[in-house]
């Protein structure tokens, strides 16, 4: 860790990390809960799946949105001259 990184760097990044499977757990619980709801206003039994499956569709995008983050995240440190890999000529090695 470097002394210019704030120090409660690894606590944040920990949360954020957690807090993706907190979005994924409640973004179903909140389209299961839509789900119900309609149900209840059309008296239709079906409806409830609806509303999973907006659930799963808020769930996998927020999926999608932390894997651009990581991405995102993980080019830049690609870019990085720390880094880089050499690549070695090992056709002098053989004889």
């Amino acid at each position: 860790m470097n002394e210019n990184d704030p120090k409660l760097k690894k606590v944040v990044e920990a949360a954020d990390g957690l807090s993706l499977g907190i979005s994924i757990v409640v973004a179903i619980l909140i389209g299961i809960g839509i789900g119900i709801g309609l149900q209840k206003l059309t008296g239709a039994w079906w409806t409830i799946w609806i509303g999973v499956v907006i659930g799963v569709g808020a769930a996998l995008r927020n999926l999608q949105i932390a894997y651009k983050k990581q991405k995102a995240s993980l080019d830049e440190l690609a870019k990085d001259p720390r880094y880089k890999t050499r690549r070695f000529d090992y056709e002098d090695d053989e004889d």
